[in-house]
């Protein structure tokens, strides 16, 4: 008698480990994509950031112009990332604190779904002191 009732608990379990497992997957999955999402943006924001670096100091060298930079960035910046997702690179001489100082500047979009869909706006600046013949 007690086997009977064994048996009829675990008939009445079944396919409890397919409700389970669509349960935790509706949590699980999101989550998962979602610190995926933020580790390719951090990834590609951070790339970036080292191009128009790198683009601003290449630019900052003696006997080389702005539109040095602005090319050189483009070269880093399209090894790496998508040329969809950058809408401007603009380098510019300017002044800080009396310094010539170049400033390169990426401004781009980070879809929401991986590398497909619409996307927030962001931008990045890279920063050298230019150097001068005196």
């Amino acid at each position: 008698m007690i086997r009977a009732q064994g048996n009829q608990r675990r008939r009445d379990e079944r396919g409890a480990a397919v409700v389970d497992f669509v349960l935790v997957s509706v949590i699980v999955v999101p989550l998962f994509l979602g610190t995926l999402q933020v580790g390719l943006f951090l990834y590609i924001r951070n790339t970036m950031t080292a191009a128009a670096s790198e683009g601003a100091h290449y630019a900052a060298v003696l006997n080389r112009d702005t539109a040095d930079g602005e090319a050189r960035t483009r070269e880093l910046v399209d090894g790496v990332v998508r040329t969809e997702l950058i809408e401007s690179v603009i380098a510019e001489q300017t002044e800080i604190d009396g310094q010539p100082v170049v400033r390169v500047a990426i401004d781009a979009h980070m879809p929401a779904l991986g590398l497909w869909g619409p996307g927030i706006d962001f931008s990045v600046e890279g920063h050298a002191v230019k150097e001068t013949g005196e």
